[in-house]
């Protein structure tokens, strides 16, 4: 029986993996703006990956006789107050929100499924314990709650990593112990246990691998909803500090300038709500493949 509850379970899940792709762009090339959203993150990945060898300036370099163009054929988004050039530090920026967006849900997915997958499976006072600390840490707004983090220490990017860790595990440990919950009653399991495996091997070979999918789809949901609180962050002067070019701070150092250039206001805040927009339709598109049920 454990044999069989095993390949069954994995027979469910191998699906999921290999068809993923396929599925996943025969949506794209029929909903327009799910293929859009995915030329968008894309190419935004990609132009920023890039960056050193793309940018037509330096995007630290001040040429101070040229602060505060408009666009033209030598500045094609203008530049700023400093005189650097805007698409330059534009295509710059993106390194550091995408980069640093995705190393702190990465953390706090793999701290939060950690933990919820034992407290699932162990019980007990230890479940106890970890779902009391979920409980406390969600009854404060994240965003509150990691603007506070971030305001007590020296801001940065690991500022900002260590604050989105602190706030973000919670909801991936609460929906890894559901669904642990869920896979502790099915037979291979008991089969498992019945066979004397110590519960580190059963999270680890039966319960982590059958969580994965929903696990995966809240990742890819709340990432785009992460590069906009990370923007925020460094727009109020807790996160990137200058002269690191982010999206954020970009918008925050444009602010007194606006309405003589316009472009340093729009470019950044228009490059922020694009790329969160493609990243969350994107994460809706692969939630429905990883988790329907959901």
């Amino acid at each position: 029986m454990t044999n069989t509850g095993t390949n069954q379970e994995q027979v469910a899940i191998l699906p999921v993996r290999w068809r993923l792709g396929r599925t996943f762009f025969n949506h794209a090339i029929q909903r327009p703006s799910l293929a859009i959203s995915l030329l968008i993150v894309t190419a935004v990945v990609i132009i920023s990956l890039l960056a050193p060898w793309l940018v037509p300036y330096e995007p630290d370099q001040q040429i101070l006789l040229d602060r505060l163009q408009s666009p033209s054929f030598s500045h094609w988004l203008g530049t700023d107050h400093l005189g650097r050039d805007v698409l330059s530090r534009l295509m710059y920026a993106g390194r550091f929100s995408l980069s640093v967006t995705a190393i702190s849900l990465l953390i706090s997915a793999i701290l939060g499924t950690t933990l919820g997958a034992i407290s699932g499976r162990v019980g007990g006072l230890l479940d106890e314990f970890i779902m009391r600390t979920v409980d406390l840490l969600l009854a404060f707004p994240s965003e509150i709650l990691a603007l506070l983090i971030a305001s007590m220490i020296r801001p940065g990017a690991l500022t900002i990593v260590f604050a989105v860790v602190i706030t973000g595990w919670t909801t991936f440990a609460r929906l890894a112990r559901v669904r642990s919950l869920e896979v502790n009653a099915k037979e291979y399991i008991i089969a498992a246990t019945a066979l004397g495996l110590s519960e580190a091997k059963i999270i680890q070979r039966h319960i982590l691998p059958n969580i994965l999918p929903p696990i995966l789809a809240l990742f890819f949901v709340r990432f785009g909803h992460l590069m906009l609180g990370i923007a925020g962050l460094s727009y109020l002067g807790l996160g990137a500090q200058p002269p690191t070019a982010d999206w954020g701070l970009m918008l925050a150092e444009a602010q007194p300038y606006m309405q003589r250039v316009p472009m340093l206001v729009l470019a950044p805040s228009s490059m922020i709500f694009v790329t969160a927009l493609s990243v969350t339709i994107l994460g809706q598109a692969i939630s429905r493949q990883l988790d329907p049920v959901k």
